[in-house]
């Protein structure tokens, strides 16, 4: 069932409770783009409205028709995120850019998800995805710091957002919280192991259905077992993605099993995904065709390629690129327990 507010967001005594959240939400909002602006980022405005929302299996989009003045029909996407949009701009040839998106993702509503919401998106044309690692701590910080907090809180939870992110790679969060050998399920050209894999989830109690495929393995175990482990104390940034998992990143050099993917957290929340960003427009449409076939498989649907996109990735020079949910930073250096209460105009659930 929908997560409904316990009355409506515009009634002068909701309102008045959400309002310290929003305000605050405003101010790191400000901050945070002077930080951008300050280390000679362009702020940019990508476009709502797409021939493809995105090629991630597990991602659900809105679907709209636009009609031509002579009543031709198709089909546009409001996108799950700018990141097309902003390789694009990489390609004709911009190279520090941010975007405040307002992006939309169907089947999704609950404490921490919203259909329509905001993701902070910044790439850095030039520079390997460490560098991300390093903005993300301070934005941290400075989201912190602005809300007037020494500790980003959720569900009695906390983590310092001053102190440095741990670092963890998927292989080493599996042995710690786990006991399990990722990386012995994955071949040294990317290929899994679904079968060895699920024995060993299975070893230490996690539930595998007969249809389950290498990957629900993986995800049950990382959402069940590890997530609720991270970013406790301080921020953890949770790096090597196995390859098959990191559909729009490169090869990590000097070990093509895993990807320059990592993901971070905070009091068990997970708040941004970055990417040393794959350049190859052939494997890319590879990668896109095995998660819409996935997609196909599971949900009896698929989402159309953008050729553009695939096209603009043979002039996008070597980036990094991540994906911050600013509702969800709000929300940790706010003390805020649900989205609800950090969107200025929530949409209104349904039965």
């Amino acid at each position: 069932m929908p997560t409904a507010l316990p009355s409506p967001w515009w009634r002068p005594d909701s309102h008045r409770d959400r309002r310290p959240f929003l305000t605050a939400r405003n101010a790191i909002k400000r901050e945070l783009r002077a930080w951008f602006e300050a280390d000679g980022f362009t702020e940019v405005e990508a476009a709502a409205l797409q021939v493809s929302p995105g090629n991630e299996a597990h991602l659900h989009a809105f679907a709209t028709e636009a009609i031509t003045t002579d009543g031709r029909r198709s089909t546009l996407y409001l996108h799950t995120s700018p990141e097309f949009a902003a390789k694009k701009l990489l390609a004709a040839g911009e190279t520090k850019i941010f975007d405040f998106a307002r992006v939309w993702r169907n089947r999704e509503r609950g404490p921490l998800h919203h259909p329509e919401f905001t993701l902070l998106e910044w790439y850095r044309a030039g520079e390997t995805y460490e560098a991300l690692m390093a903005d993300s701590a301070a934005l941290l910080a400075l989201a912190a710091e602005t809300a007037g907090t020494k500790a980003l809180t959720w569900r009695g939870q906390t983590a310092d957002p001053f102190a440095e992110p741990e670092r963890v790679t998927l292989a080493e969060a599996f042995e710690r919280f786990v006991g399990i050998d990722l990386l012995a399920s994955v071949g040294a050209d990317g290929a899994t192991d679904r079968d060895s894999l699920a024995r060993a989830a299975a070893a230490v109690g996690i539930r595998v259905a007969a249809d389950d495929t290498w990957t629900d393995v993986f995800s049950r175990v990382l959402v069940e077992k590890i997530e609720p482990n991270l970013g406790m104390g301080r921020a953890t940034i949770l790096c090597e993605y196995p390859v098959c998992e990191a559909a729009l990143a490169r090869p990590k050099p000097g070990d093509p099993r895993v990807a320059e993917r990592f993901e971070l957290y905070a009091c068990g929340v997970e708040l941004a995904n970055a990417f040393g960003e794959l350049t190859d427009p052939a494997e890319q449409r590879r990668r896109f065709q095995v998660e819409m076939d996935e997609k196909a498989r599971v949900y009896g649907e698929r989402y159309p390629i953008d050729e553009d996109f695939l096209a603009a990735l043979e002039h996008m020079p070597q980036a990094c690129g991540i994906a911050l949910g600013f509702d969800r930073l709000v929300m940790l250096a706010t003390g805020a327990s649900r989205i609800e209460q950090v969107l200025w105009t929530p949409v209104a659930a349904t039965d």
